[in-house]
């Protein structure tokens, strides 16, 4: 039991025995209640909102209960000082020995340090990238994908199971493009035209064009399996065995970009696949069948004149009583599936395998989050949490200008590129050094840059100088058979108090489904780490290896271990290698 988890039981037994005693009610909700760092350092090590939260359900004063409370907080052995603040917030001071026993908890436990169980017995299905079909993995969909595989790890560490989940959006007309595209590029294999031809070609074809030529291998490989058999056939003989052929092509090219970035999901749910089972027509179904979903007409769009509107009757969910601001419709007057009406489909289909859903979107679908939620409400009951978290583009910038990231004009700066050229470890720590919904720019001098404004560096670095501890100790002959902790004093203690918030870090991160909250807490432990050793380059006795003095070198490696475990805890979750030495 970690540091927090364990004072969390001493409280919940402190108040016990204040209801044993009649000066608390039994049965009151304790799930407001907290113990956490408090602000201020200088108020003590740890803070309880106990008396703040409880007072009134008691129908207490809350500085009069925190009095109570504090009476059966001073019995423990590891508390040596309790004070209360303001109305009633309850602040400790602990042992040393408290904050030397959670050293060798952490030592202890290794790997599963911060492991948490919030999540056991509940499945979670994240769904993240899902870009269509359509070409190689760009910058525009790096982030999303990083953040949802990062939240998928912690989630996993938090005690879930979770699926992870990649949608591969194949029924919509940007994939007949695709086929359309690849038919060119297969013509052009077959009958050789060249650029001034291709150009005046694709220029005719409906829709646009996709030109890369990531297409030319898909046409390549239809020209040596058929021939010529397509050249002159109609678009109907050929699209829907181009578009299944374009669309493979594509999402094994995705696959392997991905696994440049270390992601691997677990499932790829096809539209094309969930229409042709039925699977809206059962939403739909089960929908009506509840009265949720009715045969009505959509009000003329805002601004747009009465005699250049005609109301069509079709089917639309209610997603007003849900909290959306207008009813949806599912199906489009050409009786085809409104992109709504899929999406409810695929979100009732994964709802059957799991007891929370987590989309990762793009910022530019915030306004499809109240009716997907309305309608994941709906088909659950309400059972079923549903969150999206909506990621921010990135700026990708060079020599300070930014780069343009079209795929349909073929100029674009691949995923693919960009790790090759800074690595996997730097693309996915930066992408988790913001907020999800904040604004971010990729500079691709600043990502590699060795300095203490560079998070990724400076993680990197703390973990290589802790590696390297070990190699100084061989070489000053420096062997630790025993290691004696109390010969780390309250400055040395201050480091674990730091490293002793990782467990709920961890927990508060996965609560609120935010990722980045592993990369900002990793940063803060580096900073104190590298604070610490540069306190050693001015005083001999503050190192971490002391060569005439085994004793603390040996309590010091042992502190610097922990804090080296617990980042490569953190950036495990994050799908980032510690390393042990920098170039």
């Amino acid at each position: 039991m970690t540091l927090y988890a364990r004072f969390a039981a001493h409280l919940d037994a402190a108040l016990d025995t204040l209801v044993a005693a009649g000066d608390l009610p039994a049965g009151l909700n304790r799930a407001p209640v907290t113990v956490e760092p408090p602000r201020d350092a200088s108020h003590g090590d740890l803070a309880t909102n106990a008396a703040m939260v409880l007072a009134k359900p008691a129908g207490t004063n809350p500085r009069a209960l925190a009095e109570k409370i504090a009476v059966e907080l001073r019995k423990l052995d590891e508390v040596e000082d309790v004070s209360i603040a303001g109305p009633g917030f309850i602040n400790m001071k602990l042992s040393d020995d408290s904050w030397r026993a959670e050293l060798s908890a952490i030592r202890d436990a290794g790997a599963d340090y911060g492991r948490a169980t919030i999540g056991r017995g509940i499945t979670v299905n994240v769904e993240y990238v899902s870009a269509n079909p359509t070409g190689p993995m760009h910058m525009g969909h790096c982030r999303g994908a990083v953040v949802g595989d990062a939240l998928a790890a912690l989630l996993e560490f938090a005690g879930h199971k979770v699926i992870r989940e990649y949608y591969v959006n194949d029924a919509g007309g940007q994939v007949d493009v695709l086929a359309r595209s690849v038919h060119l590029r297969y013509r052009q294999e077959i009958e050789g035209f060249g650029a001034a031809k291709l150009e005046y070609l694709q220029a005719q074809l409906p829709g646009g064009f996709y030109p890369g030529e990531y297409l030319i291998p898909v046409a390549s490989a239809l020209a040596e399996e058929f021939g010529d058999r397509y050249i002159l056939a109609p678009e109907s003989e050929w699209l829907v065995l181009f578009r299944k052929a374009a669309v493979a092509a594509m999402l094994e090219m995705i696959r392997a970009d991905l696994a440049l970035l270390g992601i691997h999901h677990d499932l790829f749910s096809s539209e094309a696949e969930l229409q042709a089972e039925g699977k809206p027509e059962a939403a739909e179904a089960e929908l009506r069948a509840r009265g949720l979903i009715y045969d009505g007409v959509l009000e003329a769009p805002k601004g747009q004149e009465p005699e250049d509107w005609e109301p069509v009757v079709l089917p639309l969910f209610r997603s007003t009583q849900f909290g959306d601001d207008q009813d949806r419709p599912i199906k489009k007057s050409n009786g085809q599936w409104t992109y709504f009406g899929a999406d409810l489909a695929y979100h009732y289909q994964k709802a059957q395998s799991a007891d929370a859903l987590i989309d990762i979107w793009g910022a530019d679908h915030a306004g499809t989050v109240k009716r997907i939620t309305a309608a994941v409400q709906a088909l659950t009951g309400g059972k079923t949490r549903f969150d999206v978290k909506l990621v921010q583009m990135v700026r990708l910038l060079r020599a300070g200008e930014p780069v343009k990231m079209s795929k349909r004009s073929g100029n674009f700066v691949t995923l693919a590129d960009v790790v090759r050229e800074v690595g996997k470890d730097v693309v996915r720590f930066t992408m988790l050094t913001r907020k999800a919904d904040a604004q971010m720019d990729f500079d691709f001098a600043k990502v590699v840059e060795a300095s203490k404004d560079n998070p990724v560096f400076y993680v990197q670095y703390a973990h290589a100088r802790i590696a390297s501890l070990h190699r100084r100790a061989a070489e000053a002959n420096i062997v630790c058979d025993g290691v004696d902790l109390s010969q780390l004093d309250t400055e040395d203690l201050a480091l674990v108090k730091l490293a002793a918030q990782f467990p709920r870090i961890v927990e508060t991160a996965a609560t609120a489904r935010e990722p980045h909250r592993i990369a900002f807490y990793l940063y803060d432990l580096a900073a104190s780490l590298h604070a610490q050793w540069n306190v050693g380059n001015d005083r001999v006795d503050r190192r971490f290896l002391i060569a005439d003095n085994p004793a603390i070198t040996c309590a010091r490696l042992f502190l610097a271990d922990a804090i080296g475990q617990i980042i490569r805890n953190g950036l495990g979750i994050m799908g980032v290698v510690a390393v042990e030495e920098m170039n």
